[in-house]
């Protein structure tokens, strides 16, 4: 819920493409859409199959994840936690797929002219809950 309200508020305060200092030189809130994959990959090809086919990895992915989700023992938090993120990452990023064509990224952090690509919360979501997972499976009993 929290990446679509960020996202349903960057769509309607911002303009595309405008951006609001926060940090000088290392983050600004910044309204662009990503219609490729992490991190822009394929961004320039804007074919209607394409995106279907972002759509059907994307649902794929949430059973897979889901199934071993499923499959989970009853003590195992940090394993449970990690997929969770992930999963609700992935449907955070889906939401926007499906109702926009693209994802809203707004997260942009820098260095002067050193920028990683910008993201969300979603994003955000599923880096933490791969984290987790694999501190999870390091520990193995967590």
């Amino acid at each position: 819920m929290l990446d679509q309200i960020s996202k349903l508020w960057i769509d309607h305060s911002l303009t595309f493409f405008q951006s609001i200092e926060i940090v000088h030189n290392f983050f600004h809130i910044i309204y662009i859409r990503n219609t490729g994959g992490a991190f822009g990959i394929f961004s320039g090809i804007s074919n209607l199959y394409f995106q279907k086919i972002f759509i059907i990895i994307t649902l794929a992915a949430i059973g897979f994840i889901g199934f071993f989700y499923w499959k989970l023992e009853a003590k195992q938090y940090g394993t449970a936690i990690g997929i969770a993120l992930v999963i609700g990452g992935a449907i955070g990023n889906l939401i926007d797929r499906i109702r926009l064509g693209s994802v809203i990224d707004f997260l942009d952090l820098h260095y002067y002219a050193y920028h990683w690509p910008a993201f969300n919360v979603a994003d955000s979501s599923i880096t933490i809950g791969c984290f987790v997972l694999g501190i999870s499976i390091f520990l193995k009993k967590w």
